[in-house]
């Protein structure tokens, strides 16, 4: 009989043959099971699909970092290659009064005291003087809200709305990210991957990913996009709090210190570095340092 096997796009067996009534029911058995797998799928790619990245304004003495290229296909720990990291944005020395200042700017931005107290002005009554001035042997007052009196106007009290913004200099907060990421990436709580895609709707595929590969409790995955394009991964994300995910323009120092692992995908990671290294280099940078060094 002709018998003629297409995997995955591939010819594997073709001719005239005879074959056995069992083994040909076992071969179609195992044909249908291997072409209901995504002809598509990464890893029926050839590996390394990547081995290294072009990067920009990499100074001399600095070497590029790596980091594994993996995937969110199949739950085992695949690696589908090796990515280069920007040494200046990966490998910067843990400043932990950089850090607490981000922390400490993201969390005042947002905080207004609504606590309001009225002065003695604003209290009703009082008007008259509560005695004489003289002749009764009590000390002289003029008010019943003088802030000396109990239920009279306060002083120097709360007077709110007031809010507790200020605004961090761009270079701290470039630093703060900078940090932030290095620290991740030493850790080892760095994780790139191509894309956040599943292959399934099962809600408790994502959490099984995530606790095969022991990337903590908490994790943030950032995708270059504000709209996820998978509606199996927004699906899963949307089942448990301690996962979050957030676009590239939204990435702050708080959120990365929040959780445990944080995870890029591969075009989150080319915006993230284009922007700090463009923030770097920027002319305002340059100018500001250069009117710094005239005036000595």
């Amino acid at each position: 009989m002709n018998c003629r096997l297409i995997l995955n796009g591939r010819l594997f067996l073709t001719g005239s043959m005879k074959i056995r009534p069992n083994l040909f029911a076992n071969m179609c058995s195992d044909v249908k099971a291997a072409s209901s797998l995504d002809s598509e799928s990464v890893l029926s790619r050839p590996l390394p699909l990547m081995t290294s990245r072009e990067l920009y304004r990499v100074p001399k003495h600095q070497q590029a970092k790596q980091a594994w290229l993996e995937t969110l296909s199949i739950i085992n720990d695949k690696k589908l290659g090796i990515v280069d990291l920007h040494p200046d944005i990966f490998a910067t020395f843990p400043r932990i009064d950089v850090l607490w200042w981000n922390t400490h700017w993201q969390s005042r931005y947002k905080k207004v005291n609504y606590e309001f107290v009225r002065n003695r002005a604003e209290l009703p009554g009082g008007g008259r003087k509560p005695w004489p001035q003289k002749g009764t042997g009590r000390a002289r007052h003029g008010s019943i809200r003088s802030p000396l009196w109990i239920g009279g106007g306060k002083t120097f009290g709360p007077r709110g709305p007031r809010g507790y913004f200020f605004m961090l200099g761009k270079k701290m907060r470039v630093l703060g990210l900078r940090t932030a990421l290095s620290c991740k990436f030493a850790q080892d709580n760095l994780h790139i991957v191509n894309d956040l895609c599943l292959p399934t709707d099962e809600p408790g595929y994502l959490e099984e990913l995530i606790e095969s590969r022991g990337w903590g409790l908490s994790v943030l995955f950032v995708n270059e996009k504000d709209v996820l394009e998978d509606q199996y991964f927004a699906d899963a994300i949307s089942e448990y709090k301690q996962y979050s995910v957030m676009p590239v323009y939204g990435l702050n120092v708080h959120s990365i210190l929040k959780h445990e692992t944080l995870v890029l995908t591969l075009g989150a990671l080319d915006k993230i570095e284009s922007q700090i290294l463009s923030d770097m280099h920027s002319p305002e940078y340059l100018e500001k340092r250069f009117t710094k060094a005239s005036s000595w």
